[in-house]
């Protein structure tokens, strides 16, 4: 029998890296294998996560708002991000989907729209993972169109006082501080839409948290209720108007997806590898039929094509020239090709493939809340159409 290749060798991969590049994922994946690994079924299982440990400790690692520049962060590229993201997602979606929300959602948000005195208060302490933060866009009626939220900001001497409710909000019940954005009468905001940095103490403010999911169990999930939550005008983020404001921050949130979810599928892979190569079936292994093998060969393809379109979209995003629409192209494969991984790496399990002793399951209950956040499959494949056609169809 020949020696096994590993997927990275297959594709050769690490040739597309920078000796830097290797190393921080290394790093990460060497944290994430002693730290993270050997607890995640139980997380998932109860439904608890240690977020604010972890974060401390992302924090330390330099993971949180690691491509931003200042203010305690490490400002590192996009692609050694990217990185990062995937192997934190091999071991959850949950975990990458804290750092996601941390550094591309709540910390981008105040770094590229906030004011100096924001910038200053909370990015050194989200970046050590002193400060958790999470970003309030859903709403409970919009998901796929935010321009429609309800949640409202309006005047009152020199404060603004906030109603509504956002839905499905990552770090909601942990956060100390809260981006939510909301509609407001200003004229100089398309569609009236502002953000605000909310501190979660603020009276008004709660984030009940949401049970019984069957997915990122290994990750707070919650509601934020803003019930008359009175801000001084300084909490106003003043670089953003209109939708671009979210949209953006979204953007950046995707790019991460877009490697994550090939990290999930990775580990479902080389789990179904190692199991085929040790479970015998009629006196062989199951990896020396054939049927066996086209499975894993079809799975190491898209595998490879997925790590290959994240390289080169991590490289355009270095140089500034990514577009959302190649953001919602990666996003779309990465994420609908790790969930058919997934389910077929299932199949090579068997019976195995539902217990939490392998991950396999996890990742592909994890994968059906990748697959319609931070924008659902359908939408990315408006986005890619209009661009191919000039047509808009979203409406």
């Amino acid at each position: 029998m020949s020696r096994p290749q590993t997927l990275s060798q297959l594709f050769a991969l690490d040739s597309l890296l920078e000796p830097e590049e290797i190393a921080i994922r290394d790093t990460v994946r060497k944290f994430a294998d002693e730290r993270l690994r050997p607890h995640v079924a139980d997380w998932f299982e109860d439904a608890k996560l240690p977020a604010r440990d972890i974060a401390k400790e992302l924090g330390s690692l330099g993971a949180l708002g690691m491509h931003l520049e200042g203010y305690g962060c490490p400002g590192l590229s996009a692609t050694t991000y990217g990185l990062a993201c995937l192997e934190l997602e091999a071991v959850d979606s949950g975990i990458r989907s804290l750092v996601s929300v941390q550094g591309s959602l709540a910390m981008f948000s105040i770094h590229h729209w906030g004011s100096e005195e924001q910038k200053q208060e909370w990015l050194p302490r989200m970046a050590a993972g002193d400060a958790i933060g999470c970003f309030g866009l859903t709403e409970p009626d919009f998901g796929s169109n935010p321009a429609g939220m309800r949640t409202h900001a309006k005047r009152d001497g020199d404060d603004w006082v906030l109603n509504g409710t956002k839905m499905w909000i990552t770090n909601g019940s942990i956060a100390d501080v809260a981006v939510v954005w909301a509609q407001t009468d200003l004229a100089d905001s398309p569609g009236g839409i502002r953000g605000f940095v909310v501190p979660t103490d603020t009276p008004g403010f709660s984030a009940p948290e949401i049970h019984k999911k069957v997915s990122l169990r290994a990750s707070v999930t919650s509601e934020l209720v803003l019930d008359d939550v009175r801000l001084p005008q300084s909490a106003m983020l003043p670089e953003a108007q209109g939708l671009r404001g979210p949209l953006t921050s979204l953007g950046e949130a995707r790019f991460g997806i877009i490697f994550g979810a090939m990290g999930a599928a990775r580990d479902c892979l080389e789990v179904a590898i190692d199991y085929s190569q040790t479970r015998e079936v009629f006196d062989k292994p199951l990896a020396g039929y054939q049927l066996t093998q086209a499975k894993i060969a079809d799975m190491a393809l898209e595998v490879g094509k997925g790590h290959l379109l994240a390289y080169h979209l991590g490289r355009l995003k270095d140089r500034g020239e990514i577009t959302p629409e190649q953001v919602s192209t990666g996003k779309l494969n990465s994420v609908r090709e790790a969930i058919a991984i997934a389910r077929e790496c299932r199949t090579i399990l068997g019976a195995n493939g539902i217990t939490l002793e392998y991950p396999v399951i996890r990742h592909a209950n994890n994968l059906e809340s990748v697959l319609t956040y931070e924008g659902t499959s359908e939408v990315h494949q408006l986005t890619i159409g209009k661009a191919l056609t000039g047509e808009g169809a979203f409406r």
